[in-house]
């Protein structure tokens, strides 16, 4: 598998779109797409949303990559910009909230989280953010992790939809989720791909 690697890919509308008139992260996979991915990937953009997604090749089995994904109680093991987590309602499973604390110098203070989806079987994991000091209301992330077509690796797939905030163009605000959302998968490869590694000495 190549090293690992990642792409962008935006949505930007202007009107409210159906579902399944959204653009598919398929148009930038080169790996086989399973049956499940255009369905949990599948957002509706209102007249003053954004939406975009990215993919992550990583140099480490699925398992590995999901038992970091899956941990909602402790995103900052590969979120950066997360400097505290703590659930306040809930036992791990869907319907569970988190408050999350980000570092300082973002436009973000804190946000109340919602798990919606966490699926071990087609290892997929979905939040929202239903509160909190911060600029992104209605934001919602889905990611799966898929095998990788030598068997070897894992592909990973980030979508997510939000508000664009008052005074910000949807450019903006894309370029400013993308960026974190890049920096997430970037960290997460290499936590993943240093844990295969150890566990190959």
């Amino acid at each position: 598998m190549p090293a690992s690697s990642i792409q962008v890919r935006r949505s930007n509308n202007t009107t409210p779109t159906p579902p399944q008139k959204q653009p598919q992260p398929t148009t930038l996979s080169r790996f086989p797409v399973p049956e499940t991915l255009p369905f949990y990937h599948k957002h509706t953009v209102g007249p003053n949303q954004c939406c975009s997604y990215a993919v992550q090749t990583i140099n480490a089995p699925l398992p590995a990559v999901w038992s970091v994904v899956r941990r909602f109680d402790n995103p900052q093991a590969y979120k950066h910009f997360v400097k505290s987590c703590h659930v306040i309602n809930g036992d791990g499973h869907v319907g569970t909230l988190r408050e999350v604390h980000v570092i300082s110098g973002l436009p973000a203070a804190n946000s109340t989280e919602r798990l919606e989806i966490l699926d071990d079987e087609h290892h997929v994991l979905s939040f929202s953010v239903i509160g909190g000091d911060h600029r992104l209301n209605n934001y919602r992330s889905v990611t799966t992790l898929h095998a990788s077509p030598c068997g070897t690796g894992t592909v990973v797939v980030e979508s997510y939809v939000c508000d664009v905030p008052p005074g910000n163009t949807r450019e903006e605000t894309c370029t400013f989720v993308d960026t974190i959302v890049r920096c997430n998968l970037q960290s997460l490869a290499q936590i993943s791909e240093n844990m295969a590694a150890r566990s190959n000495k």
